[in-house]
């Protein structure tokens, strides 16, 4: 903690700086009068997994359209590894998009829809044949080669499409929300495989997703947008842990934002702070508090089971609300920890609390 009580995140080892792969400057959309993004800098790194991430009608796939291409920059500029690219055609950057719905053509076999893009660039048979085996391998369904696509499984035709977009070795690979139409437990399967496969070819990755929990598991870095403009970038335990705005601490899982009014009688600090409920235990209201804990007297208001944890809701005598989650690693015949209207303690680690400025 800082003498004014805000967490701060560790020193960064030294590293080598990074190269540019995209670079975003001042970059504006509008539609008529309501802009879709707002005057937005940002640095992609080369060989990142970045990921853009947001609500819808934040702005986040109106970005990945222009570095794409498909949707002019009303002013600024996109750079791709250095090179001014705001005015050119789509097929002129050295860029290629993976869509949500594959767009796959439904009477082509898999290897053909792997080798179409090299096909309409007149490459030779063999050396198109040699590249569609290496980059079916590279998604691991080598043995995929002639089936139709209706005879695979929603992931595999979305590993397919990656396959068909990595083929013509694109500098940058844009996603856009590729997962959202798979179901959860295939999806977090797929996350694994992503990243693995990015690790493995290399290029930059420009990640487009509404979903928390997936930009925290894929990304190198994230870019955090609301109403056209960004919130903050950082690193999947910056953005997380140390949010530098309501709505990055509130929009990346559960928080607990403390107002001022309460955080100066609970802590002393008069500022808004931020505290996740995973770092919140309950105890019995009676029990005592060591000296570098902090606590709140309260009533457990709700209980909700999620399955690998409870969460509580405590509601104090003022009427703040905090939410507390417990790993549920007792007996799975054991009754919930805390009952609902019993008084307890809510307490945390006082170096926990991270201040939002």
């Amino acid at each position: 903690m800082t003498q004014s009580g805000r967490a701060l995140a560790p020193a960064a080892s030294a590293a080598p700086p990074a190269t540019k792969g995209v670079s975003l400057h001042s970059l504006t959309k509008a539609f008529g009068d309501v802009v879709a993004v707002a005057e937005l800098n940002l640095e992609v790194h080369s060989g990142e997994f970045f990921s853009m991430l947001g609500p819808s009608g934040s702005g986040k796939t109106t970005v990945l359209r222009m570095i794409a291409g498909f949707e002019d920059a009303t002013s600024g500029t996109i750079e791709l590894d250095g090179v001014d690219v705001t005015r050119m055609a789509p097929f002129d950057r050295n860029v290629n998009t993976v869509f949500q719905d594959y767009a796959l053509f439904p009477h082509l076999t898999i290897a053909e829809n792997v080798g179409y893009g090299l096909r309409v660039r007149k490459m030779a048979k063999s050396e198109t044949a040699e590249r569609v085996e290496r980059a079916l391998q590279q998604v691991r369904l080598a043995d995929t080669a002639d089936r139709l696509p209706h005879q695979l499984s929603g992931g595999q035709r979305q590993r397919i499409a990656l396959a068909r977009a990595l083929i013509l070795q694109p500098s940058v690979l844009l996603l856009d929300e590729p997962l959202g139409a798979l179901d959860k437990q295939l999806r977090e399967e797929m996350q694994v495989e992503l990243k693995q496969i990015q690790r493995e070819v290399g290029i930059t990755f420009i990640f487009v997703t509404h979903d928390q929990e997936e930009a925290l598991t894929l990304s190198d870095r994230i870019a955090v947008f609301n109403n056209g403009r960004i919130e903050q970038v950082g690193t999947p335990n910056e953005v997380y842990e140390f949010p530098q705005t309501a709505f990055v601490a509130g929009f990346l899982g559960i928080s607990n934002l403390i107002a001022p009014a309460h955080a100066s009688i609970i802590t002393g600090i008069d500022k808004l702070i931020s505290v996740r409920p995973e770092r919140v235990r309950l105890a019995d209201a009676t029990s005592a508090v060591a000296a570098d804990e902090t606590s709140v007297l309260g009533t457990v208001y709700e209980t909700v089971y999620t399955g690998p944890a409870t969460r509580y809701i405590v509601e104090t005598a003022s009427g703040l609300r905090l939410t507390a989650e417990r790993h549920n690693d007792h007996h799975p015949t054991a009754a919930a920890a805390f009952r609902r209207g019993e008084a307890v303690r809510a307490i945390w680690k006082t170096d926990h609390v991270s201040i939002v400025p």
